[in-house]
């Protein structure tokens, strides 16, 4: 039994590893899309644009992690990959959602979301992200 609950709360610490290490791929990307530093956006200029945009963007892929884990094979490897791939395939599918949404807008869209005025345009940006998370999910079941 002992056996049982130490392999389990090792494999729910790799699954845990796999999910912070996309999460913070998921960071990266949204900095690379905002202009300056997304650290000082949100955390020094309490900017609430890239908050949303950020949250929404961790909140999506922590949903697609979770369904493809409650997805996952049995088999740990195959799981632990199928996890990697499909929160890589989702991070990815929301960069292209990003970059379709940007080219049909107005404006720069990147430069909107670093705003320190509200913009209804990162409310938009936020859904497209959680929606585009909900569908990677749903595909994985």
């Amino acid at each position: 039994m002992l056996r049982t609950l130490f392999v389990d709360l090792l494999l729910t610490l790799a699954y845990g590893g796999v999910g912070l290490v996309l999460m913070a791929i998921g960071y990266v990307l949204v900095d690379v899309i905002t202009p300056g530093r997304l650290r000082d956006q949100i955390w020094v200029d309490r900017n609430r644009n890239a908050t949303v945009v950020l949250a929404s963007n961790l909140l999506a892929v922590g949903t697609i992690v979770v369904a493809a884990i409650a997805a996952g094979e049995n088999d740990f490897v195959v799981g632990l990959l199928g996890t990697s791939a499909y929160g890589l395939l989702g991070l990815a599918v929301m960069a292209l959602s990003f970059v379709l949404l940007d080219a049909v807008t107005p404006g720069k869209l990147g430069d909107i979301l670093v705003d320190a005025e509200a913009h209804p345009a990162v409310w938009v940006t936020a859904v497209i992200h959680l929606a585009t998370g909900a569908i990677v999910a749903a595909a994985i079941s």
